[in-house]
């Protein structure tokens, strides 16, 4: 008997041992039982994904939450008893120096096996909730394990995998046709699902089989309204690290003041843009470059702008060499990285929010503007199918197609400012209480709790 014949009949051995010592038990921890959440991604940058594990902890479950572990997870996750965070490997960088084909099918199998070893081996979790997309190798490796351990798989379509795949390769590459096949096939076996808007929700009927509940994304409690106070403390905190926040008075920073008791904002400040990305394909930031050049150059008495963007991803370094060759004077660009507690002042700090996400799909919406909105924060935002869902024109905030559209909305909202502030902000900022009486809690309570019980 040769080498690889004992090593299979050792792994089919272990597959049998593992089903067998499963059955239909439900692993409890402490007397609950478990759900694992899956991210083939960064955990940290998985809101939603943070946001079900812990409405699923706060329901009674104890969950395995699965992913890398790349940033910090709020304080919230870590030390929550019932959650256990469990983190995958990441393969080898030197597989992504080898020709792209064999890195897709390296990667696909290194991550399959990986996710295999980090959930339960020797018990059955109740269900398996898994974030697609990534959908390779995530939904075969994760409904597989739930034939074997007889777990119900939920899965939650943010978007698909098959359309991110097709913003570097061609719709017809044959990599994306069979990646649509996989997804699509092993998609409609998951036993019930989520997915973000309701023109996901009739695509899934309509072309994959799948009946989902439509999810939408809602921000949790920490992204609210803050005071001139808070303000006041976040930019004096940021003003040590980065200067554009600076004064030469200790009791000021560029957009606030105090005198030791009272705080206010400054009546010379300027404006204050926020925006979020991923510095990826399906976020053109040459947009909002385009429009910050066209303010530089207006006639308009506008007030200096100081544009603060967020995130990480693999086109940033070469955009901030655009800006940083761009010779501003009006414009200030700032790439500051947030501590998890101070992204949701600043976004309730800023005077409008930016959006450049255009869906893949045009099927999913940017939770990016939920967390804005849950912040009081009006939103520009690029035009694409189903935005509607979320930004109302000229009711919660603006819809722009190029970067001179959005040039021209910065111009007529922040023309006079701040002595005379648009009365759009102040209507859209109105509007956006009646997004805000919908929190996170009770939207999951109704709409996905079901599928747990």
């Amino acid at each position: 008997m040769d080498q690889f014949t004992l090593i299979f009949i050792a792994i089919l051995l272990l597959v049998v041992i593992n089903v067998l010592l499963a059955k239909k038990i439900e692993t409890e921890v402490n007397g609950k039982k478990s759900v694992c959440v899956i991210v083939l991604g960064d955990l940290g940058h998985s809101p939603r994904m943070n946001y079900h594990t812990l409405s699923l902890a706060k329901a009674g479950f104890h969950v395995n939450f699965i992913g890398y572990s790349e940033s910090a997870l709020s304080s919230e996750v870590t030390s929550n008893p019932n959650i256990t965070v469990i983190p995958l490997q990441k393969m080898p960088e030197w597989v992504y120096h080898l020709p792209r084909i064999l890195v897709y099918i390296l990667k696909a199998t290194f991550q399959g096996l990986s996710l295999w070893f980090s959930l339960p081996f020797f018990s059955s979790p109740s269900h398996l909730l898994l974030q697609n997309p990534p959908g390779i190798p995530a939904l075969p490796a994760a409904w597989l394990y739930c034939v074997f351990h007889r777990s119900k798989l939920v899965v939650d379509f943010h978007n698909y995998t098959y359309s991110i795949l097709s913003l570097s390769l061609k719709p017809q590459h044959p990599l994306v046709r069979f990646t649509s096949f996989v997804e699509k096939l092993f998609g409609a076996k998951c036993g019930s699902a989520l997915c973000v808007t309701r023109a996901m929700q009739e695509d899934l009927a309509e072309n994959w089989g799948i009946q989902a509940t439509v999810l939408y994304d809602r921000p949790p409690t920490r992204f609210h309204p803050i005071d001139d106070e808070v303000r006041h403390k976040l930019f004096s905190k940021l003003s040590k690290t980065y200067s554009v926040f600076e004064r030469s008075d200790p009791n000021s920073s560029v957009f606030t003041e105090t005198d030791g008791k009272d705080f206010s904002l400054r009546k010379d400040r300027p404006a204050l843009l926020v925006s979020s990305t991923s510095w990826t394909e399906d976020e053109d930031f040459s947009v909002l470059l385009s429009a910050l050049t066209k303010y530089e150059a207006s006639e308009s008495p506008l007030p200096p702008l100081v544009c603060v963007i967020t995130g990480k991803g693999p086109m940033k370094e070469m955009y901030c060499q655009k800006i940083a060759s761009s010779g501003f004077q009006r414009v200030s660009v700032v790439t500051p990285w947030l501590e998890v507690e101070d992204y949701p002042s600043m976004l309730a700090a800023a005077d409008l929010g930016v959006c450049l996400h255009t869906s893949s799909s045009g099927m999913d919406l940017p939770m990016k503007v939920v967390d804005m909105f849950g912040s009081g924060l009006p939103v520009a935002a690029i035009q694409y199918n189903c935005l509607d869902e979320l930004v109302k024109d000229g009711v919660n905030g603006v819809v722009f197609k190029d970067g001179e559209e959005l040039a021209a909305v910065l111009e007529d909202l922040f023309t006079g400012f701040p002595g005379k502030v648009n009365p759009r902000l102040v209507k859209f900022r109105d509007n956006l209480e009646e997004f805000r009486n919908l929190g996170w809690e009770e939207n999951w309570t109704l709409n996905a709790l079901p599928l747990f019980a």
